[in-house]
């Protein structure tokens, strides 16, 4: 459980994660060293993963975004087949689901070509028995942060 002061750090975190400390500290009306020992332990506590920037995928020429719905065998297969999922770049996030699929990947890639060759991939690994993929035509919300309840 966090208190409301991580609450408030967290939240400004992820609108600005290159704030400084002494900025946080000023916004929330705390020191400078409370604030950097809370950031300390919400960092060991795995409540703050990482800081990164935030880049626009067409700029980078990654064009194409799709959903991949993803059908495996048996449960047996959910280890290696995730394993995959980690070792690609192209595969955003990969999520065990429930319903007509097993898991649902979010991909990323320069064009429908590439999109083509990562589904050719995906459906010989162990386990794999069927995809089916939705390709984004247009984004309206993207975001990396998180809904913050203190």
């Amino acid at each position: 459980m966090l208190k409301e002061l991580d609450v408030k750090i967290c939240q400004l975190l992820q609108d600005d994660a290159r704030r400084s400390l002494s900025d946080i500290a000023e916004t929330i009306g705390s020191s400078v060293p409370t604030v950097s020992e809370h950031v300390r332990r919400l960092e060991e506590a795995g409540a703050i993963r990482g800081y990164h920037a935030v880049l626009d995928p067409r700029a980078v020429d990654l064009d194409v975004a799709a959903f991949i719905f993803v059908d495996i065998e048996s449960s047996a297969s959910f280890d290696s087949f995730r394993r995959n999922c980690r070792a690609r770049k192209d595969i955003l996030e990969c999520h065990a689901i429930t319903g007509t699929a097993s898991h649902v990947l979010k991909v990323r890639v320069p064009t429908t070509a590439a999109l083509e060759a990562l589904l050719s991939v995906i459906q010989q690994w162990k386990g794999v028995t069927r995809t089916h993929t939705s390709v984004v035509l247009s984004t309206h919300k993207e975001t990396l942060s998180i809904p913050m309840v203190p």
